[in-house]
């Protein structure tokens, strides 16, 4: 019986500590047994989208956007595994690296059980909404980074990430204090990709194409080389893999 006991005991601590060490209890607002994103309010405003690097960044042009919420952190494996039982990256020695290896269809359906368990109505980023707020919205300085001209200072790339995903928050915040929106892990936005559709976007609030066989995937990696961490990049993808993740958004 007392064997018994103390192993009651050694694993109720464990789980306390791993809850006092994750980003997950830090920066997340409890509701019942499930926690909820930190978020961010970012103020709409207007802002030139696109940029010169890759053909399918261009034309630059205008877009206005709605005020809306994002989260401060990319999804960590921790709050995936809260909510869906489940371990996609299959890794147990980062909870608070962020959730990979995981589709667009998985995401939706992640978002559809914490939409229901806690209330609220969360969803990913249109492509407009990532790329104002990695820009820093109305508090934007130009950088061509989510907060530096220093790729080092706020993103982990292959140039410094030693091959490997680092725990969510740890290099330097962007203007609206959301981080590892450079680098880290690729993160998927709500969109359709168009690699056109830049030339016909609509100025107010776009969320990209009706259809098509791939989702827009933003941010560059801990693998990528430094430019494709620059605020403009984008690219498609259709299945997750093991350098892609999200992060959430909100409309107010």
């Amino acid at each position: 019986m007392n064997y018994i006991l103390i192993a009651v005991l050694l694993v109720t601590a464990a789980a306390t500590r791993w809850q006092s060490n994750s980003k997950l209890s830090e920066n997340a607002t409890a509701v019942g047994d499930i926690s909820e994103p930190d978020m961010v309010t970012v103020q709409g405003g207007r802002f030139a989208m696109g940029g010169y690097e890759n053909d399918n960044e261009k034309p630059i042009h205008n877009v206005t956007l709605s005020s809306f919420k994002i989260a401060k952190y990319e999804t960590t494996l921790a709050h995936w595994q809260q909510v869906m039982g489940s371990n996609p990256s299959g890794r147990t020695d980062c909870m608070d690296c962020p959730v990979t290896a995981v589709g667009w269809d998985d995401i939706q359906a992640f978002i559809t059980k914490l939409n229901t368990l806690s209330g609220k109505i969360y969803r990913l980023p249109t492509e407009a909404e990532w790329e104002y707020a990695a820009r820093g919205g109305t508090k934007s300085k130009e950088f061509d980074y989510a907060g530096s001209n220093d790729v080092n200072a706020v993103a982990w790339t292959f140039a410094n990430s030693g091959s490997t995903i680092h725990p969510v928050g740890q290099k330097q915040a962007n203007e609206l204090g959301l981080y590892d929106m450079s680098g880290n892990v690729f993160e998927w936005c709500n969109d359709w990709y168009d690699e056109t559709y830049y030339a016909n976007s609509p100025e107010h609030d776009p969320k990209g194409p009706a259809t098509g066989p791939h989702r827009v995937f933003r941010g560059g990696n801990r693998s990528s080389e430094p430019a494709k961490s620059h605020v403009a990049y984008r690219n498609p993808f259709r299945l997750g893999y093991a350098n892609l993740g999200f992060r959430l958004a909100s409309s107010l």
